[in-house]
């Protein structure tokens, strides 16, 4: 498989990892968009949300939960972030694994886009 997501998952392209367990890794974006800016996978590999199964219920939970530690630990928990997970070119998804942004470390405009 030629995923991007997936080699970084199987360390073979690096990244700055600042978690993984044996079905996630997370890591800082390479084009951050705000001071907090990590992306966080699935080692599974999943397209997009729209092939997300029901089996994969649990493991979509523990990126949230994931999420919202790493939030605690980069300090923007109590100010805010965002979660962010784009489906599909018009939502500018340009990585197809399904990725989940974690941005906070600044005020983020509404709607976004």
């Amino acid at each position: 498989m030629d995923c991007l997501f997936c080699k970084i998952s199987e360390g073979v392209i690096p990244a700055k990892i600042v978690f993984e367990n044996e079905r996630i890794v997370a890591f800082d974006d390479i084009n951050p968009q705000a001071p907090t800016h990590i992306q966080i996978i699935p080692r599974k590999h999943i397209a997009t949300v729209l092939e997300v199964a029901a089996e994969d219920r649990e493991l979509i939970g523990e990126i949230i939960q994931t999420a919202a530690a790493l939030a605690r630990e980069r300090g923007v928990a109590d100010d805010g972030f965002r979660l962010v997970v784009n489906t599909n070119p018009a939502a500018g998804q340009s990585v197809y694994h399904l990725h989940v942004h974690l941005i906070g470390g600044r005020s983020l405009g509404w709607p976004p886009g």
